[in-house]
């Protein structure tokens, strides 16, 4: 708490006016106080259901959107808007960014950029990344893939030792511990700039790589399909990446149970672990102990 101290010896108080003393104005019994334009609006705004189906139909065409423009839009307040937005993002119906929301069907079949998808579920996605870390030895040689997940894991490797990274993840060296780094390999390929990585072959001219660990990163999981991508390109590097590691992490918030996305490039089975922020739905659950998988809720 902070302290202030006047220079004054005198005591400073508030002077109130004397309403007795105040000239009176009688109102007729018919005024009404003027309403300010967005109270205006918002009586004539849609009821809140009706408003929600309404703002998703709108989010679903326009892909992403601010607070101010639907605000603007459904002639409501700021705060009416993020309150609708968190009841929705609550629903798993839209995924909230800083200063507006995305639909998920933007960022299933989109090349989403990767600060939008930062933003996204970015408590959760923090979350996921200290327990991944936790799971990772001194001397271990990892791959990771590109993704605003695999980023949060790489920004919490700062207690372990001598580690050796491979990745097409390009934020990711420059935020790495040097305590923690013995040896960091980036991939070539094609640099796709919304995502901050580049996509191409899973080694190097000296030849074929071996991991112990590969940490990914996944836009959706199924019970019946498994693990998928939206980056069809990426499909290829991410099964060889899989083929490259002794053990498999997958790290995917719960946005991602249930959710279908553009390419499919593992099943349930090619899973050792999966770290997340929620327990998965029944069926999803079912699926995944069935194939073995080891699921670890990352603790709120």
């Amino acid at each position: 708490m902070v302290h202030f101290k006047s220079n004054s010896s005198h005591s400073i108080r508030a002077i109130q006016p004397t309403l007795a003393f105040l000239p009176q104005r009688v109102l007729p019994s018919a005024f009404h106080p003027p309403l300010n334009n967005v109270a205006a609006d918002e009586r004539n705004s849609p009821p809140p259901a009706r408003r929600h189906q309404e703002l998703l139909q709108f989010l679903t065409r326009r892909g992403q959107l601010t607070v101010d423009e639907l605000a603007e839009h459904f002639g409501v307040s700021d705060d009416t808007i993020r309150r609708d937005l968190q009841i929705l993002e609550q629903r798993k119906m839209i995924l909230r960014t800083h200063g507006g929301a995305v639909s998920t069907g933007y960022l299933v079949h989109r090349e989403t950029s990767f600060s939008i998808r930062g933003q996204a579920q970015a408590a959760a996605k923090s979350r996921i990344g200290k327990v991944a870390a936790e799971l990772i030895s001194d001397g271990e040689t990892l791959i990771v893939n590109g993704g605003s997940t695999t980023f949060a894991f790489a920004t919490s490797l700062g207690l372990r030792r001598n580690l050796t990274i491979v990745t097409n993840n390009l934020a990711i060296p420059s935020i790495l511990s040097a305590e923690a780094i013995q040896e960091i390999y980036v991939l070539g390929g094609q640099y796709k700039v919304n995502l901050v990585s580049t996509i191409g072959a899973v080694g190097f001219r000296s030849g074929d790589i071996s991991v112990d660990t590969a940490i990914l990163g996944i836009s959706g999981v199924t019970a019946r399909k498994g693990i998928a991508t939206t980056v069809l390109e990426e499909t290829s590097m991410l099964a060889d990446m899989i083929s490259a590691a002794g053990r498999v992490i997958v790290l995917a918030d719960a946005s991602k149970f249930g959710r279908s996305a553009f390419g499919y490039f593992a099943p349930l089975s090619a899973i050792d672990i999966l770290v997340t922020d929620s327990p998965p739905p029944d069926d999803l659950a079912e699926a995944l102990s069935k194939s073995g998988v080891e699921v670890i809720v990352a603790p709120a």
